[in-house]
């Protein structure tokens, strides 16, 4: 089955670029248009995508607002955000909207692709400059607030393996390190990722990255760390 993908971006010569690329694939359809956020939460809701691949800065309503509208629906597409600017508050503000992904539009094309099958699947996404970003502003203890009501209660539900796989998963290691580092198999590592996801009440890693370090459970650069 093709994935149907939403192309949302103000400069329509950038949305038909995307666009072009994206309808090349196989295995992959663009399903509509938008130009603006409005206009994209109304098409995610009639057109039901699998992936929105989401402009930041756009007039009526910016993507940020409008991640957050489309991810708070039930059955909720996965939102993959492009923009040209790379700045903290947008990557933690499309993280916090609920967005599964967050790359550059100067991004390579086959990047771009490979991005939208992976959010497709349930897992994230983020330039490596974003994660830079991201678990730098944990270290220095500047992040905070993401998911009123998460805490210790919630913690104790899981066990300890999943408490040492959400730490690694939060420093950006692939399930590949995280079992290498904790000798386990990646089957393994995966029914973990899968069961704390569950446990939590999370949509995915990138939710699992900020919670561990809202919570300090994860710390930066622990052992194994490639960033």
């Amino acid at each position: 089955m093709s994935l149907k993908v939403l192309v949302v971006d103000d400069q329509g010569i950038v949305r038909a670029g995307f666009a072009a690329v994206i309808d090349a694939e196989e295995d992959m359809t663009v399903v509509g248009e938008a130009a603006d956020g409005a206009e994209a939460v109304r098409l995610a809701g009639e057109l039901a995508p699998d992936v929105v691949v989401m402009d930041v800065r756009m007039p009526e309503l910016d993507g940020i607002a409008a991640t957050r509208i489309i991810t708070g629906r039930e059955n909720a597409p996965r939102v993959l955000v492009l923009t040209t600017f790379d700045l903290d508050s947008y990557v933690f503000d499309a993280l916090r909207a609920g967005a599964s992904g967050f790359l550059l539009k100067d991004v390579h094309p086959s990047e771009l692709l490979q991005g939208i099958r992976v959010v497709a699947t349930g897992e994230s996404v983020l330039a490596p400059s974003a994660t830079r970003r991201l678990i730098g502003h944990y270290a220095s203890g500047a992040g905070a607030g993401f998911r009123s009501g998460s805490g210790p209660r919630e913690l104790d539900s899981l066990t300890g393996s999943q408490r040492n796989v959400l730490g690694l998963l939060a420093a950006g290691l692939n399930n590949a390190e995280i079992g290498e580092e904790l000798g386990i198999t990646v089957g393994t590592v995966k029914s973990h990722v899968n069961a704390l996801l569950r446990k939590l009440g999370l949509r995915d890693r990138v939710q699992a990255t900020i919670l561990a370090y809202d919570l300090g459970l994860a710390h930066p650069n622990p052992p194994g760390t490639h960033l």
